[in-house]
């Protein structure tokens, strides 16, 4: 506990940390207010159907992302989701494009230009989905907290504040990025994330007790234990690498001699992220779009909508797995890595340079990804598994893995990194004794 308060002080000493932190902390505060302004034209003390519709499925996940703004109806619904979509769409194009790619690689002007066309399509996504979200309200179950009066201006109205408001977080999390601390998008995901914990945790704890009296303290004693141990169980996916042992040759560069050092090449378990789930549960998602929000009614769709379904675990499952193997071959590439390799004299013992050192690293890559690619499956259905076995409400089961907790658990891991990396730059010691804090790749330009 000495350690911690001491910790503490000397993050705080860090003049440059401390104003980054305050900086964070200050947008992240304004976010929040904003997502509990309600859009013009509806009625606030009417939205509890709203919050009904938007508390299970697909829309329950979306929800959870924005904090609760979706089911308020605030100016803030969309959140930042359209900027993700937008990068993600564009992180891909720039690995199957050519041109694309071209693009990218000119250094700093290529990448002001990829963010220039993502922000321009971040607008398209956004009007796009506000419109959806207009129809969504228009509903026979959500109209009536819509204002009669107002109804001529609200669909103009509410596509250019949903638009506006979508850039605007889109703006914080660039300057959080900027001159705060961590990645902004995916700190500003994280909180939206954390911001339903509380109610969640309140709504569990309650209804255990009215359940079961004082057996319902020993059953959420064992919820928050298992809680504890997944979270511990991802720290390790995350953080899992598979270290090859690469060489350096020895080479003599006037009177000095060179290179000749031993090192590692670290291969991540789960290189692809969270990226497998987003895309997994995008996938589900259709049918939901299809039968216009309502998938509880149709035959086919009710089973991508319910997390419980044993139907929706194993399609849910494959794709992960399917997704985990096919984004792992968009973003790792062999043989780039065996011609860096060679470029700077550095060789794998027992192995020869050039195309064998592409494949050896293949073969390794493929190895650790299929058991990386099914823990992301399990973390995936895990929501379900615990609703399904403990009875526990969806809105709290979505802590016990999924998109959630990962995003949570990476995001956390990354801000740990860079808080460690500002006290070890001043010759402070860091976080851990037992060795330095290992983060993960933030999620790409969003998630």
């Amino acid at each position: 506990m000495k350690k911690f308060i001491t910790t503490l002080k000397n993050i705080w000493s860090i003049e440059e940390l401390r104003s980054k932190i305050i900086f964070t902390i200050v947008l992240l505060f304004i976010y929040r207010i904003g997502s509990y302004i309600v859009l013009p034209g509806i009625d606030p003390n009417k939205l509890q159907n709203l919050s009904d519709s938007a508390s299970s499925g697909v829309l329950g996940l979306l929800d959870a992302f924005v904090g609760g703004a979706f089911s308020k109806a605030s100016i803030f619904a969309l959140g930042i989701m359209p900027y993700i979509s937008a990068s993600i769409f564009m992180q891909l194009m720039t690995i199957l494009v050519p041109q694309m790619a071209k693009v990218q690689k000119e250094g700093e002007s290529g990448r002001k230009k990829i963010n220039q066309w993502t922000r321009y399509l971040t607008v398209l996504v956004t009007a796009f989905q506000a419109a959806a979200y207009i129809g969504y309200l228009k509903s026979p179950s959500n109209a009536e907290a819509l204002i009669a009066a107002y109804s001529s201006f609200f669909w103009v109205s509410t596509v250019v504040i949903l638009t506006v408001g979508t850039l605007f977080v889109m703006w914080l999390g660039e300057k959080i990025t900027d001159k705060g601390l961590g990645n902004g998008t995916s700190i500003i995901i994280m909180i939206g994330i954390l911001a339903r914990f509380p109610q969640a945790f309140g709504q569990e704890w309650s209804a255990r007790f009215a359940l079961r009296g004082a057996g319902g303290l020993l059953l959420m004693l064992v919820e928050i234990l298992f809680l504890v141990a997944i979270i511990m169980g991802l720290i390790m996916l995350v953080q899992g690498t598979r270290k090859v042992a690469v060489e350096y040759a020895k080479q003599i560069v006037g009177s000095r001699q060179m290179g000749g050092a031993r090192n590692f090449l670290p291969l991540k378990v789960n290189s692809a992220g969270v990226m497998p789930i987003i895309f997994a549960q995008a996938i589900l998602f259709l049918p939901t779009i299809f039968t216009g929000f309502n998938a509880g009614g149709s035959s086919w769709a009710k089973y991508f909508t319910d997390h419980t379904n044993v139907v929706y675990m194993i399609v849910y499952s494959v794709c992960v797995i399917a997704f985990t193997f096919l984004y792992t071959a968009l973003i790792f590439n062999p043989k780039q890595m065996a011609d860096e390799l060679k470029r700077n004299n550095g060789f794998i013992p027992g192995v020869k340079p050039g195309q064998p050192t592409a494949d050896f690293i293949g073969a390794i890559m493929d190895r650790i990804t299929l058991p990386g690619a099914v823990l992301l499956a399990l973390v995936g259905i895990l929501p379900g598994v615990f609703q399904l076995i403990f009875g526990m409400s969806q809105s709290f089961s979505t802590f016990f893995g999924g998109t959630s907790l990962l995003i949570m658990v990476g995001v956390i891991l990354d801000t740990l990194q860079q808080i460690e990396t500002q006290l070890l730059m001043r010759q402070y010691d860091g976080l851990m004794n037992t060795g330095r804090i290992q983060g993960r790749q933030a999620v790409p330009s969003g998630m």
